[in-house]
């Protein structure tokens, strides 16, 4: 092959390259985007499966939907891990009993965890800001004990989860000292 045809050869081959960016649907259906920008311009993706290619350096968008994203790249996405899912469950007050409400949970948590070849699970209880920090660092040591516990009694391998108690440090509703928060008083569970 002669070099000026050897140069074209290259040439039309850098001319096929391109890229694609497709924004999927969120996990749980909230609105989402992402820009796409080089030194050609941007181009914002804010609708699911919006679509940009970039072929010879200019942007092209479009709109692709959820046959294309199979076709392309089903077999890809099937091979990433599950996104990582989560739970609060709530307690009644100064102690590791849980709500009703969150008691009822535990069918779900125990699904996700099943869907899982190798999750991955973490615990970490929490308390409002009645009683000493110190008994709240126990009290919430002891609510993720608790559900670990429970979970463990749903057949959950121990070796899977970590437990931590985080105490009144981090309230999912700042309050001043002393405030009774049933929204605080809570256990965050992570599964991945």
């Amino acid at each position: 092959m002669n070099k000026p045809l050897a140069l074209l050869a290259v040439l039309l081959l850098a001319g096929c390259a391109s890229e694609r960016v497709v924004l999927l649907p969120s996990a749980d259906g909230r609105p989402s985007g992402v820009v796409v920008r080089d030194a050609g311009g941007e181009q914002v993706l804010d609708q699911p499966y919006a679509a940009t290619v970039r072929r010879l350096g200019s942007h092209r968008g479009y709109q692709s939907d959820a046959a294309e994203v199979e076709a392309r790249y089903g077999q890809t996405l099937r091979a990433m891990p599950q996104r990582p899912v989560s739970y609060t469950l709530y307690f009644e007050p100064g102690g590791d009993k849980l709500t009703a409400a969150s008691a009822a949970e535990f069918a779900n948590i125990k699904r996700d965890i099943a869907a899982r070849a190798a999750a991955e699970i973490m615990v970490i209880g929490h308390t409002d800001r009645v009683g000493a920090a110190a008994a709240n660092d126990a009290l919430s040591a002891k609510r993720a004990q608790a559900v670990r516990e429970q979970l463990a009694g749903e057949g959950v391998p121990v070796e899977k989860m970590e437990v931590a108690g985080r105490g009144e440090r981090e309230p999912l509703v700042p309050t001043a000292d002393e405030v009774d928060e049933p929204r605080n008083r809570r256990v965050e569970i992570s599964i991945r």
